[in-house]
């Protein structure tokens, strides 16, 4: 077992070889996993519950190390984006903003400039005084999402963030979050349930399996997020969810 972390100047953010992951009572979550997450792509990964979705993101983000394999982990700053944007009640847009900058010990005005922007790129600079009780599901994840952006990070690392919101305001978040990437080229590892989103979002698509959880196809997006949001290949996209949920059914 080896959880190793690399400095640049390496492409990949994050490398899986042949690791695997068994817990103390012997119930073995992952099947040996080979896997990339290249700097400024979005990786999106889809399975059945119990596939070792989240286990697999965990070791991403140095929270979790695999039991046998190589995992070179070279992303200096990681952000997490849970479903449920875990806003503290009593603590302002702007201050929620600030959380993860400040237990970083980020200076109090660079602290202050990077809350502000993420606001504006989230497009939430004016509710900064509104406390969290007076948002909307979408708005909360706005704030999730600037406050995982103020810490600039290299790989932001999302669980299944969009699975509570209503299906309208899923997409929009899911557009939202592409729009987020234009602006800042930051690497993404996405956990969902949702093949369509998984899709839409991603550069690739890791589709996997349980008993063990495994990796059964990495699929290229046959018309990834790229400059030009209007330029992409709907009905291709379309094809390929197709293709990730027939190949899902038979394994």
């Amino acid at each position: 077992m080896s959880t190793t972390p690399i400095a640049p100047p390496a492409t990949d953010l994050v490398t899986f070889a042949g690791v695997t992951k068994t817990y103390g009572n012997g119930f073995t979550a992952l099947a040996p996993i080979d896997l990339r997450i290249g700097a400024g792509r979005i990786v999106s990964i889809v399975g059945p519950s119990g596939c070792g979705k989240t286990t697999l993101l965990r070791m991403a983000g140095g929270l979790s190390a695999p039991t046998t394999g190589e995992l070179a982990i070279r992303s200096a700053r990681n952000s997490y984006v849970f479903q449920d944007p875990t806003l503290m009640a009593w603590r302002s847009v702007l201050a929620n903003t600030e959380l993860v900058s400040r237990i970083r010990k980020v200076p109090r005005a660079e602290c202050r400039r990077r809350a502000i922007d993420a606001l504006r790129l989230v497009g939430l600079e004016n509710v900064q005084k509104s406390l969290p009780r007076e948002l909307s599901g979408g708005m909360k994840m706005r704030v999730s999402l600037a406050r995982a952006l103020a810490s600039e990070p290299d790989l932001m690392l999302m669980d299944e963030p969009f699975a509570a919101l209503d299906e309208f305001t899923r997409d929009r978040m899911a557009d939202e979050l592409i729009r987020l990437w234009r602006e800042r080229r930051f690497g993404v590892l996405f956990i969902t349930h949702s093949i369509r989103e998984a899709v839409k979002i991603a550069h690739e698509v890791v589709v996997m399996a349980s008993g063990p959880g495994r990796v059964v196809e990495i699929v290229e997006s046959p018309s990834p997020p790229g400059e030009h949001p209007d330029a992409r290949d709907t009905g291709a996209l379309e094809e390929t969810v197709k293709y990730i949920g027939a190949r899902l059914a038979a394994v």
